[in-house]
C-alpha cells in the first residue's frame, strides 16, 4: 500500500535522538528551548512554545487569550476536529465559517457577511477566529486581518498543515496577520517530532503564559511568586495547568527535520507539479493556486463531481494498493457536533468539498514510479467512476 503521508527519517534524524539518550536530559533540557529558537527563527517570529502535541498548543493558545465560558471562536468547518474541541475544552462556545468550494479555506466573505448579520441582530461576535492552512495552503490572512481589526477578534492561525508555505512574502508562523501560530508535527504533517506541536507568537506575555500552563501552571520565577522562595527547590502553582510538555528527545527529532524543512517543502512541489502534469487533461479538480501563497503541499487533493464518483474512485485506488484518504469529514457532520446543534446544510460549501474530494499519496520519499503508478490508476479509476467535469 502507497500511503497518502509518510514520515521522512534520515541517519541524521537517528543521531540525534541517540545524542539526547546518552545525554543527562530525557526531558525538561536544552533540545526544547533550542528547537523554539530555531522555529522562531525559520518563521520570524518572536517567541515559541513547544508542546505535546497541535492539540495542546491550540488549547493553551485559546487560553492564553482569554477564551472561556460565555465567549465564542469561530473556524472551519474543513479540520481536524482538534481545531474546535480545544475551544471547548476552554468551556467556550464553537460556531463555524463556510469555505471556498474550490480550496476548502475559510471563506473571507462568508466570514464577513457572518460577522455583519451577527453584528445587526445583536447576537454574540467571536472571540477568536481559527483560520485553518489547509492542506498546507495559507487562508487569506490579509482579509482575515482587516475583519480582526474591524470587528475585534483575535486571530489563531491552525498552521498544522502549513509549515515553510509562505503568504506574501511572509512565511506561515511569522504571525504577521495573527495572535498566534499553531503547527503541528504529527508523522505524516511537513516535519514530525513523532507527536507533537508548537504555537509561535510575537507576544512575550502570550508566550510566558504558555510556557505557564505547558507544565502544571508552576513557576520559578520569583517575581510571579506570592511567597518568598525557600531554596532552590522551591516553587509555586499560580494557575491551573497541564502536562504539554514536550521531550527533548522529540525537539532532538525536530531540529534535524526542521534543517530539511526547505527541501522537503521543495520536492512536495516538485511532486505536486508532476501529478499536475499528469492528471491535467482529466475530469477533475486540481489543487487551486493563489497569487502570493506558496503551499507547502502537505496534501495533494483532487475534486470530483459527487460523492458517488468520489466514493467509486476511493474504493478503487484502495483495492489497487494506494492509500488515499478524505480530508475532512466536517466538523459539524460528526454526531458530537449534531448534538450540539450544528446541521450540515448550514455550511453547503464545507459538504460540496468533502463530497468530492480525495488526497493522493504524497510525500517526499515517493518514488516517481509510485507516483506515475497512482496517476495511472486515477485515469482508469476515472474511467469507471464516469466523472464528469467539475
Amino acid at each position: 500500500m502507497i500511503p497518502y503521508g509518510k514520515q521522512s527519517i534520515r541517519e541524521e534524524d537517528i543521531e540525534a535522538v541517540v545524542e539526547v539518550l546518552r545525554s543527562d536530559f530525557l526531558t525538561q533540557g536544552p533540545a526544547v528551548p533550542a528547537f523554539e529558537r530555531a522555529m522562531c527563527e525559520y518563521c520570524g517570529a518572536g517567541f515559541g512554545v513547544a508542546v505535546s502535541s497541535a492539540t495542546a498548543a491550540l488549547h493553551l493558545a485559546y487560553l492564553a487569550l482569554g477564551l472561556r465560558p460565555g465567549l465564542e471562536l469561530w473556524t472551519s468547518p474543513i479540520t481536524f476536529v482538534a481545531t474546535a474541541n480545544a475551544a471547548l475544552y476552554c468551556g467556550a462556545r464553537v460556531d463555524f465559517v463556510d469555505v471556498e468550494s474550490d480550496s476548502g479555506l475559510m471563506s473571507v466573505d462568508a466570514l464577513e457577511a457572518k460577522l455583519n448579520a451577527h453584528r445587526n441582530e445583536g447576537k454574540p461576535l467571536p472571540h477568536i477566529v481559527a483560520p485553518v492552512h489547509l492542506a498546507g495552503l495559507s487562508c487569506d490572512m490579509i482579509g482575515i486581518h482587516r475583519l480582526a481589526q474591524e470587528f475585534g477578534f483575535r486571530v489563531v492561525e491552525d498552521a498544522s498543515h502549513a509549515i515553510g508555505a509562505t503568504f506574501q512574502d511572509h512565511r506561515v508562523g511569522s504571525c504577521t496577520y495573527s495572535d498566534i501560530s499553531v503547527f503541528s508535527f504529527h508523522p505524516v504533517k511537513i516535519m514530525t517530532t513523532g507527536e507533537g506541536g508548537m504555537a509561535l507568537t510575537n507576544s512575550a506575555e502570550l508566550a510566558d503564559s504558555m510556557s505557564l500552563l505547558r507544565s502544571h501552571g508552576i513557576t520559578r520565577q520569583s517575581d510571579q511568586m506570592l511567597f518568598p522562595s525557600e531554596g532552590g527547590w522551591y516553587y509555586e502553582q499560580i494557575e491551573l495547568g497541564f502536562n504539554y510538555r514536550m521531550t527533548d528527545i522529540q525537539a532532538a527529532l525536530g531540529l534535524s527535520q526542521l534543517s530539511r524543512v526547505n527541501n522537503y517543502v521543495a520536492r512536495r512541489n516538485e511532486l505536486a507539479k508532476r501529478f499536475d502534469s499528469a492528471l491535467a487533461n482529466l475530469s477533475i479538480g486540481l489543487p487551486v493556486r493563489f497569487s502570493g501563497r506558496r503551499s507547502a503541499f502537505h496534501l495533494y487533493s483532487i475534486r470530483l463531481q459527487d460523492a458517488a464518483s468520489r466514493s467509486e474512485l476511493f474504493h478503487y485506488l484502495r483495492q489497487n494498493g494506494i492509500g488515499v484518504q478524505v480530508h475532512y469529514i466536517p466538523v459539524v457532520h460528526q454526531p458530537y457536533y449534531r448534538d450540539l446543534g450544528f446541521r450540515p446544510e448550514e455550511f453547503p460549501q464545507s459538504m460540496k468539498y468533502y463530497h468530492s474530494t480525495i488526497s493522493l499519496p504524497l510525500f517526499p520519499d515517493l518514488l516517481e514510479g509510485e507516483q506515475d503508478k497512482v496517476s495511472d490508476l486515477v485515469k482508469v479509476g476515472l474511467g469507471l467512476a464516469g466523472s464528469s467535469n467539475i
